[in-house]
């Protein structure tokens, strides 16, 4: 072999190893992803100014006052027009500039980020002559809650006093609208509510996701709520597997008071003598929505004297409820129209002969007056015999969760497609 063979032969063996050496650090020499991303972009790349929307200011007008041409915000008008329009832009919500700097230290605007609510944004981008709208929404996480409280005075001061999302007192109203009067609930009663709740930034709560069950408790009655899907929707049910909806609601409408209730002799408040009052009124701002306790038939429609604006619905059972001193009735509302139970019906108001703005709401059987506070109402369909070893399984662990500590394994997490499992047995 001659000495030039040899010279090539040993430089190509010191290529290949530094070929294999200069791999792995190829590797490592891979640029990291970014550490700190904000509305999905890379912060550490830019100057940021966080700002909020100040009353009467426009985007045109800060974008202007960023450098941003008033031909490239007009391009940004007209391009945002489908996804987000400008003119949503509302004053008091924050928004941040990505700003950098060329080599001559003058800013330039990359990017606009603007908070549409608590979790979602749009980012705004600059790009030489063009524009981008981004919508997304900020990473958010879901932490399994319980909660519980004493009421004092209504189920809304219990949540408020306690720091709870607001949206769980309406939660609880809806599912316990047909078996829990809350307009008569007392001092002492408690409930305990397992919930998701979710969180962005690991801090700020943006609202409830699931509620996974509850239990009311009224002196020594505890009336639970326990989730299960049949019939192809999640509905509450009672411990004992009856189902929490009823066949008409215990009451017409939400978050007022009952101002005066079912009486053979109450004192009129106009007329100053001893008459019957065979109804509950309950006292609501003026245009509070009022709506359908029971799937029915309107029957009756129009001006009632001291009644005012007047509503009458027959229902099954020879039952008919009626709806009084109402300021308007609900849009497709006539006489002879049929109504689904939850359905808006009219609004509250102080028409006929009333001292302010309420709903006097009246209950008959058989043509009978009856107190709307003590009406025997029977439940949905209750849990069938195929799904109740499942229910079963179900209600156990979300008693157990509601009244003491399950491990993490042991809950219940979802309720599609679910099924018994088989160390579970059948009761």
């Amino acid at each position: 072999m001659t000495n030039l063979l040899k010279t090539l032969l040993l430089a190509a063996t010191l290529a290949a190893a530094a070929c294999d050496r200069s791999a792995p650090e190829a590797e490592e020499a891979a640029p990291e992803a970014p550490r700190n991303l904000l509305y999905g972009i890379d912060a550490d790349l830019y100057r940021t100014q966080t700002a909020e929307i100040a009353p009467g200011e426009t985007l045109g007008g800060i974008l202007g006052r960023q450098g941003v041409t008033a031909a490239t915000v007009d391009r940004l008008d007209r391009a945002a027009r489908e996804e987000f329009p400008l003119r949503n832009i509302r004053a008091g919500h924050r928004y941040t500039l990505f700003i950098h700097e060329d080599s001559l230290n003058t800013p330039h605007l990359d990017y606009l980020a603007y908070e549409c609510n608590t979790t979602d944004y749009v980012v705004f981008g600059f790009h030489d002559d063009s524009v981008s709208i981004r919508r997304d929404a900020k990473p958010s996480t879901v932490r399994r809650m319980k909660k519980s409280a004493v009421i004092s005075s209504s189920l809304w001061g219990a949540i408020m006093r306690e720091n709870l999302p607001y949206a769980l007192a309406a939660e609880l109203e809806e599912i316990y609208q047909w078996s829990i009067s809350f307009f008569d609930i007392q001092k002492g009663d408690s409930f305990t509510v397992v919930y998701d709740e979710r969180f962005v930034d690991d801090s700020v709560s943006v609202g409830i996701d699931r509620i996974w069950g509850a239990k009311f408790s009224q002196g020594d009655k505890h009336t639970y709520a326990i989730p299960f899907r049949q019939g192809g929707k999640i509905q509450y049910w009672e411990a004992d597997g009856k189902s929490l909806r009823k066949q008409m609601l215990k009451a017409p409408l939400k978050y007022s008071r009952i101002s005066s209730k079912f009486s053979y002799a109450r004192l009129h408040p106009v007329h100053k003598v001893y008459r019957p009052h065979t109804g509950v009124d309950f006292a609501a701002p003026k245009g509070t929505p009022v709506h359908a306790v029971a799937d029915g038939v309107v029957i009756f429609k129009g001006w009632g004297g001291g009644g005012g604006n007047t509503l009458k619905i027959k229902h099954a059972n020879n039952m008919q409820t009626g709806y009084l001193h109402l300021s308007g009735f609900a849009k497709g509302i006539a006489q002879g129209s049929r109504v689904q139970q939850g359905q808006l019906i009219g609004y509250v108001g102080s028409t006929g002969t009333s001292t302010g703005p309420h709903l006097d709401y009246r209950v008959w059987k058989g043509g009978k007056p009856i107190n709307p506070l003590k009406i025997p109402s029977e439940p949905s369909e209750p849990i069938s015999e195929e799904n109740r070893a499942l229910f079963d399984y179900v209600r156990d662990r979300i008693v157990a969760e509601i009244d003491g500590e399950v491990k993490p394994e042991e809950r219940i997490t979802q309720l599609d497609s679910l099924t018994l499992p088989a160390a579970a047995g059948t009761h």
